[in-house]
């Protein structure tokens, strides 16, 4: 790759000139991580607050991570694994293990907004760097949508425990599943953004209250759901075999996006080299514990058949362990505080992926503009939320918790090649974390999110090969002539 100013080697064709700041030329330009670091928190007419220290950062990540898996995912999840789905939270916890390690390097190295986007920008070309923001929308802004999906079924089930009565199917189911209009998803959605309109720091204030109720309610449903275990329950271990644990881990990694959400706070952490790497690592230690921990007690609470077709699985648990509706309809309570978490910091997240992919000019500036007394990107707030809430309204979980799976797998594989890449290029850079064993535990996290996407269906690669072709058009349409990098410096 060329640095700027150099002169292009015999036989190059692409005769672009490199733009000032850029490094390479064409569509595999790079940004270099000094002009990335000196951009960071700059918006359209104001600047993002640095406002958050580690515990908060590390709450975002466990605020947008810990709920969806549990609360939602897993009565999809059982009847594919059977018991054996405590392996594949385990497997789908050691995949993003080793993309943590390479999360938390290039966080602490180029410590940005843009998460994996701007990690591309600066090692593997433009490019790719759209491909990865583009699979990023896929990740934060579709799984919003999934998320606030599953919110309907436990809201149900507080409605029905304290008041005796329930939202109808037709407005509170999504098309297809027995629904016109799921008008609480777009609730949560719009709530979340009323929250977000307020600032970054009263924004994470109002997650840590959610995560400590939610922590506190899956504890509370072991403590009271481990009365009905029954050794029986463990006998067919792995009844679909290593397939359906694959199968299911495959799913289940949808529970685990969200990890990486302290990364796109880089901009408005306090100390982002020092935090953000101890914030990605604590949050998963965190989540996947509190996963395998809820997920024994359930298989041993329940027959593994009779997850099937349900949304709120953990609800019924407790209900058919104890007889008494009130423990159901306090998890019901738990679960609604959960997933309205998970809404809010995964909507901040694609926000402020949005601002940074905005301010290089990959997307219209109007996602860059900050307001200038709250430090928020008030117009790309609204505009995410209006898509968001309407997509939750209208489309079933299933369909968008496979497709979000697979675009955040391919994600953590680019940022485990970026680790690789950027080591070779700049060694010399100072790192505040190093991943172990570099380039082994980069290369293995690679081929594991390689390894559970061969894992995800036909429709699903599909619908993802469209996705990325969409996305292919508008940069080569909208974003490579309005990229920064492909313009003088003004």
């Amino acid at each position: 790759m060329l640095e700027h100013g150099a002169a292009p080697p015999p036989g190059d064709t692409n005769t672009e000139p490199p733009a000032p700041g850029a490094v390479g030329t064409g569509v595999m330009r790079r940004k270099p991580v000094e002009r990335l670091v000196a951009e960071s928190g700059k918006g359209q007419g104001g600047s993002l607050r640095r406002s958050m220290g580690v515990w908060q950062l590390t709450m975002i990540s466990v605020g947008a991570t810990l709920g969806t898996g549990i609360f939602v995912v897993l009565g999809k999840a059982v009847p594919v694994a059977g018991p054996a789905v405590i392996l594949s939270f385990v497997l789908a916890g050691l995949t993003a293990l080793f993309s943590a390690l390479s999360y938390a390097e290039l966080a602490g190295t180029i410590p940005v907004s843009g998460s994996s986007y701007s990690y591309a920008y600066a090692t593997l070309g433009e490019v790719v760097a759209w491909v990865c923001g583009w699979c990023l929308i896929l990740e934060y802004g579709v799984s919003v949508a999934a998320v606030a999906v599953g919110w309907g079924q436990y809201l149900n089930e507080l409605l029905d425990g304290v008041f005796g009565f329930t939202i109808p199917d037709a407005l509170a189911a999504p098309p297809g599943d027995g629904g016109i209009f799921n008008l609480p998803a777009l609730l949560v959605v719009l709530l979340a953004m009323v929250f977000l309109m307020g600032g970054a720091k009263e924004s994470a204030r109002a997650n840590t209250i959610m995560v400590v109720v939610k922590i506190v309610a899956l504890l509370l449903f072991c403590g009271v759901a481990v009365q009905g275990v029954r050794s029986g329950n463990y006998a067919n271990f792995m009844p679909l075999g290593m397939a359906g644990v694959s199968a299911a881990g495959a799913t289940l990694f949808f529970s685990y996006i969200g990890f990486d959400a302290a990364s796109t706070a880089g901009e408005e952490a306090k100390n982002p080299q020092r935090d953000l790497p101890r914030a990605i690592m604590l949050s998963l230690v965190i989540v996947t514990v509190l996963y395998c921990l809820v997920a024994a007690v359930a298989v041993g609470a329940m027959p593994w058949q009779s997850f099937e077709g349900s949304e709120a699985a953990l609800a019924g648990i407790l209900k058919a362990v104890t007889g008494q509706s009130w423990w159901a309809v306090l998890l019901a309570f738990g679960a609604v505080i959960a997933i309205a978490s998970v809404v809010l910091t995964v909507l901040y997240g694609q926000t402020r992926i949005l601002f940074a992919m905005s301010r290089d000019g990959l997307v219209p500036k109007a996602f860059s503009k900050v307001h200038a007394k709250t430090g928020v990107p008030r117009i790309n707030t609204v505009i995410v939320s209006l898509f968001c809430g309407v997509l939750a309204a209208a489309v079933p979980l299933a369909e968008l918790a496979d497709a979000t799976s697979i675009g955040t797998l391919f994600a953590f594989a680019l940022v485990n090649v970026a680790v690789i890449v950027l080591r070779r290029t700049r060694p010399e850079m100072p790192r505040s974390f190093r991943t172990p064993l570099a380039p082994l535990f980069p290369a293995i996290g690679f081929l594991m999110c390689v390894g559970l996407m061969l894992s995800l269906g036909v429709v699903t690669w599909v619908v993802f090969g469209a996705w990325m072709a969409v996305g292919l058009v508008i940069y080569f349409g909208y974003g490579k002539r309005r990229s920064r990098l492909a313009t003088p410096e003004k």
